[in-house]
């Protein structure tokens, strides 16, 4: 178990310095780091979640979307 942890910090480490290295400096030259799909599914997610609301509340699923159990 602690082998698994470890290995899932290391890999967590690994992708913050990929971040680091690729997107950062691309960032302060000016160069968009999202696409165009990016940038719009961003702008969905924050008009779906408004500031100071609660964005673990629970989300109505239409009645056609459940499961029957």
């Amino acid at each position: 178990m602690v082998a698994v942890v470890l290995s899932l910090l290391l890999i967590t480490a690994l992708a913050v310095a990929v971040v680091g290295v690729v997107a950062v400096p691309a960032r302060r030259a000016g160069r968009r780091v999202l696409t165009r799909r990016g940038h719009a599914t961003l702008e969905t997610l924050r008009e779906r979640v408004a500031p100071g609301s609660d964005a673990a509340a629970p989300v109505e699923v239409p009645e056609r979307e459940r499961l029957s159990a």
